[in-house]
């Protein structure tokens, strides 16, 4: 199979689809990767890198989309890459298509095999290609977090972890899941007063196994939502519904309770957001600010720890790469369950029900189309 990596173009994103070693593994198979020209510069891989793991190097994108039977990306294809897609190629990616029906719509009309990271799913319910993004944007929603409160941010000028005589900041994380958790770590590692909220009992008797005094864990309710929020300096959205777009969970009245100068970071914003006042922002321009209260919306996060970020997910992309590889959409998915569960469009149908839910489109499940 032809394997093409592209130059991600979304603002500030330096990751890249495929480090050396991954594009060895291919090329050991039999396989062929061609690498656009600097693909690799924003994560601090040169193309001689790639040379020497076996790739060819294309001057440009329209090259590598002409080119490749599958496309491996990192972020979902913008407005500008959609007339490179080609019928019936394979893109391996994260889609988040719950909040971007237009490319969904590119992608029925093209009838291709999008591959989702972020719904590949394991039986015990963990999401394996999420997982390490999830802990990379978990640890920056703090460290984001901690800046915006700075008053030259636009903060009320409070330190996470205080000194001595005077009180530690309150942060309210909302979701106990890999992003959540290592908000969590984060938080207290910085010396915070740290609550995490979540519906899932379960989660929060590990988290408070694992921290114990360290932080509060509650239910999430309205009342508990409201309550806390409304009183935090910092809150974080962790939410996370695989596949589907994120519920409101803090509102813009609980926005308007807030304190002047007091922050959000919303890391399910690429997913719609948990937050009502969310949008997604950028690196260039990361935060706004609503009713006094400062947004931190990046959609991409782990794009500004770029070298981290993509080593990160090529350990976890890799197998379910070369399966698709070596045996085709079609193959590898009937013989891998996990990784059928992240096919989301084929031969022009909606296959993952929770983004056929999310917008408002017909569901075909995808052994039917296998």
């Amino acid at each position: 199979m032809k394997i093409g990596v592209p130059s991600e173009i979304k603002n500030h994103e330096y990751r890249v689809g495929l480090i050396p070693a991954s594009v060895r593994e291919y090329t050991m198979r039999g396989h062929e990767v061609f690498v656009q020209k600097g693909a690799g510069l924003g994560s601090a891989i040169p193309d001689s890198a790639y040379v020497e793991a076996g790739a060819k190097i294309l001057d440009t994108a329209d090259e590598v989309w002409q080119i490749a039977d599958m496309i491996v990306k990192v972020k979902e294809p913008l407005a500008d890459e959609y007339h490179r897609m080609q019928h019936g190629q394979i893109i391996y990616t994260y889609f988040h298509l719950a909040a971007v029906p237009e490319l969904a719509t590119v992608l029925l009309e093209k009838e291709i095999a999008a591959v989702a990271y972020e719904t590949i799913q394991l039986d015990d319910g963990r999401l394996p290609l999420l997982e390490p993004m999830s802990e990379v944007a978990g640890r920056m929603s703090i460290q984001v977090g901690a800046r915006s409160l700075e008053k030259e941010a636009g903060g009320k000028g409070v330190l996470l972890g205080g000194v001595p005589g005077v009180a530690r900041a309150q942060v309210v994380i909302l979701g106990a899941g890999t992003v959540g958790t290592n908000a969590a770590k984060m938080a207290i590692g910085m010396g915070a007063h740290v609550t995490v909220l979540d519906v899932n009992l379960h989660r929060l008797r590990y988290l408070d196994d694992i921290f114990g005094n360290g932080i509060d864990t509650l239910h999430s309710n309205a009342g508990t939502i409201a309550e806390f929020a409304e009183k935090a300096d910092l809150v974080v959205g962790a939410v996370l519904i695989p596949g589907a777009k994120a519920p409101h969970l803090v509102t813009r009245d609980h926005i308007s309770a807030m304190s002047e100068g007091s922050v959000v970071v919303d890391v399910s914003v690429d997913q719609g957001g948990c937050i009502e006042t969310c949008h997604p922002t950028t690196h260039e321009k990361p935060t706004y600010v609503v009713d006094g209260v400062v947004h931190y919306c990046v959609a991409n996060m782990p794009g500004a720890v770029a070298r981290t970020s993509t080593f990160a997910l090529n350990n976890t992309t890799l197998k379910y790469g070369l399966a698709l590889a070596e045996n085709g959409v079609s193959d590898a998915l009937k013989a891998d369950r996990h990784l059928l569960l992240g096919l989301n469009t084929y031969k022009g149908k909606i296959t993952y029900e929770a983004v056929a839910e999310g917008l408002n489109l017909d569901y075909t499940p995808a052994l039917e189309l296998l």
